[in-house]
C-alpha cells in the first residue's frame, strides 16, 4: 500500500517514483546540461527577461544572476505528455494539477545548479485558490520532516481570504539538496473576491 500510495504521488509531480532518479521528472540537479532532454520541451524563454532562445544549448544568453546561475524557462510539448490524454489535470506545465512555471537554473560551466517551480498567477480562476496548496505535495515529495518554516503576519493592505492567511517561509537541508519554498494566501483590502494572492515558489539547489 505505501509503495502504491508514493508511485501515485510520483506520477502526480510528473517524476520517476524512485526518488533519487531525478529531482523533477527528467531533471536532476548537478546534472550537465548537455544531458537534459533534447525532446518533450518547448517555449524556451530567460526568466526575467522574457528573452526567447532555441533550447538548452541558449542558457548562456540568459543574464547571470548574482550567483552566476542562467535562468531557462519552459514548457512540456503536448504531445510528449502522456498523461494528458487520459486526463485534462494534466495538460500544460503542471505539477499536482497545478499549472506552474519551471526554470532550471545553469552555471557558467553547464552544470544544473537548481530548479525553481512556481505555481502560474496567471491560470485560471479556481486553480490560483488553490495554488498554495501545491506546497503541501511539495513536503510529501521530497519528505514531511526536516522542514523549518517561518509564518508572517499579514502587511499593510493585506487580509485572510475566506478566513484564511499564510504567508509561510520554509527551508529544508538534505545531504544532497537544499529546498527553499514560499508560499502564500491572502486577500487585498477593498478589492474585490479576486483581489488575492495564492502561490508556491520552490527551489531545489545543491547544499552551500
Amino acid at each position: 500500500m505505501r509503495f502504491f500510495a508514493a508511485t501515485i504521488l510520483a506520477l502526480l509531480m510528473g517524476v520517476p517514483a524512485r526518488a533519487e532518479e531525478a529531482d523533477l521528472r527528467n531533471f536532476r540537479v548537478g546534472m550537465p546540461a548537455s544531458e537534459l532532454p533534447a525532446e518533450g520541451y518547448t517555449d524556451f524563454t530567460c526568466a526575467g527577461s522574457k528573452t526567447n532562445v532555441q533550447g538548452w544549448p541558449d542558457y548562456a544568453r540568459c543574464p547571470a544572476d548574482a550567483a552566476g546561475l542562467h535562468a531557462l524557462r519552459f514548457s512540456y510539448q503536448e504531445g510528449s505528455n502522456y498523461l494528458a490524454f487520459v486526463n485534462d489535470t494534466y495538460e500544460g506545465t503542471k505539477v499536482g494539477g497545478h499549472p506552474v512555471l519551471r526554470t532550471v537554473l545553469i552555471s557558467d560551466a553547464g552544470v544544473v545548479e537548481g530548479l525553481r517551480i512556481e505555481t502560474d498567477p496567471a491560470a485560471r480562476l479556481n486553480r490560483r485558490k488553490k495554488a498554495y496548496l501545491l506546497g503541501e505535495l511539495a513536503k510529501g515529495r521530497y519528505g514531511e520532516n526536516g522542514w523549518a518554516c517561518t509564518e508572517a503576519q499579514p502587511g499593510t493592505g493585506e487580509e485572510p481570504a475566506g478566513g484564511m492567511f499564510m504567508r509561510e517561509h520554509c527551508e529544508k537541508t538534505a545531504p544532497t539538496r537544499r529546498y527553499v519554498m514560499d508560499r502564500q494566501m491572502c486577500h487585498q483590502v477593498g478589492a474585490d473576491q479576486r483581489g488575492f494572492v495564492s502561490g508556491t515558489q520552490l527551489e531545489i539547489r545543491r547544499p552551500g
